[in-house]
């Protein structure tokens, strides 16, 4: 299992995390800041336990991401 977590208010929408997993990742119509979908926010911080299938390619959201606001770990 691993953690995923973003700092969505610090996002500037550069769409790089959307590129490298697609599926966890979306655009948002409304702010254009990147959703990390199916996490739940908590003070600030969007977060969202998920399979190891998925560590790769968000640990490479993570590298790319300009403002360095995408954690990823292994629990």
């Amino acid at each position: 299992m691993i953690r995923i977590t973003q700092q969505r208010d610090k996002c500037i929408g550069c769409n790089y995390c959307v590129e490298a997993a697609l599926h966890r990742w979306r655009m948002s119509k409304k702010d254009g800041k990147c959703t990390l979908i199916g996490s739940k926010e908590k003070r600030g911080f969007h977060s969202v336990i998920v399979g190891d299938d998925e560590y790769e390619e968000n640990v490479v959201a993570a590298e790319v991401c300009p403002v360095k606001i995408i954690k990823v770990e292994q629990l």
